[in-house]
């Protein structure tokens, strides 16, 4: 029997990376403190790039968001996330770099182990959750584009880099990680088997979301586990990677990519929806991935296109609360 304390504190495994996760993070951790963030690590660009060619580690920039946004909203908690997201400034080596990056890379030298030395600064923060990278390999993205050079518009070339790929002006056909088949962190595969909800999105399409569909491990533990599985949706398409996709279509491309997944819940912000005609092909898609769309109010104020913590959370809520009893004619499924 589940009492009302543990009804109300769902156990929460997040997919993403960059700002799209923290995002879904900093919502979470006002929903429930059973939380577990399983991030890219792709990243090949910025601080994180440098990082990953002089030293030969995993890229720690997504890993260390994922951290700041876990960080309570007590005097501590402010004060090491404000340290964490800290860049130096001037012409000089520590130029660019975030104090958080240094700090992981620092403990992953002196432990040799990435899941114990991530643990261990999530304990320092205090942080309400877990951070896991989704492989213990640094990871390259590659994906087939058409149209990648603007003077050949129906030429198919191969793109190279997270940074690269964000920033092309092709369509993105198909992606893939090199090297192909990485093997997952087990502490990320075991974590999507307890819990109660699998979160994906929102974030870069191809380059922070569909990676983690990538990982054979991660898949197939996605399609097999007795979690719930959601997909919250970006607001607007990203410059580059999803120029001109409606909503449905960035369901489509989960689909070409991980036919055997299946969905419980879409959540999608009205505005992202432009029209009557868009809003029938989404209810389509989802119901093609066994979901159905939740529409909620979860942008921010302002022009910028990001997710509201708050609004997200009020929007998170009831779905995660409602349901976090497993239905025991699914279980046995």
């Amino acid at each position: 029997m589940i009492d009302d304390k543990a009804k109300d504190r769902p156990s929460v495994v997040a997919f993403g990376g960059g700002h799209g996760l923290h995002a879904c993070l900093s919502a979470l951790r006002r929903v429930t403190d059973r939380l577990t963030a399983v991030v890219t690590v792709a990243d090949d660009g910025g601080s994180s790039g440098r990082i990953r060619r002089e030293l030969a580690v995993l890229p720690p920039g997504d890993l260390r968001m994922a951290l700041a946004a876990l960080c309570g909203d007590d005097e501590w908690g402010r004060t090491w996330a404000r340290a964490l997201q800290h860049r130096f400034s001037g012409d000089g080596q520590l130029a660019g770099h975030a104090l958080g990056n240094l700090l992981i890379v620092a403990l992953w030298e002196q432990l040799g182990d990435p899941v114990g030395a991530l643990d261990l600064v999530g304990r320092l923060l205090g942080a309400q959750g877990r951070v896991l990278p989704m492989s213990a390999v640094p990871l390259e993205i590659e994906a087939t584009v058409r149209g990648a050079d603007p003077g050949r518009a129906d030429a198919i070339t191969t793109v190279r880099g997270q940074h690269a790929l964000a920033k092309t002006p092709g369509e993105v056909l198909a992606v893939r990680l090199l090297p192909e088949n990485p093997p997952a962190v087990p502490e990320a595969v075991a974590a999507i088997h307890e819990a109660d909800w699998a979160i994906l999105g929102p974030g870069s399409w191809f380059t922070s979301v569909l990676p983690h569909l990538l990982v054979p491990e991660l898949a197939e533990a996605l399609t097999t586990t007795r979690a719930r599985r959601m997909m919250v949706l970006n607001l607007v398409p990203q410059e580059g990677e999803t120029d001109g996709y409606t909503p449905a279509d960035h369901l489509a491309v989960i689909t070409a990519h991980a036919p055997a997944l299946r969905l419980d819940a879409i959540v999608v912000d009205p505005t992202s929806i432009r029209g009557d005609e868009e809003e029938r092909q989404l209810a389509k898609a989802a119901a093609a991935l066994g979901a159905r769309v939740h529409t909620a109010a979860v942008a921010a104020d302002g022009d910028l296109p990001y997710h509201d913590p708050e609004r997200l959370a009020a929007a998170l809520h009831p779905l995660l609360t409602q349901a976090q009893v497993r239905d025991p004619v699914r279980d046995l499924a």
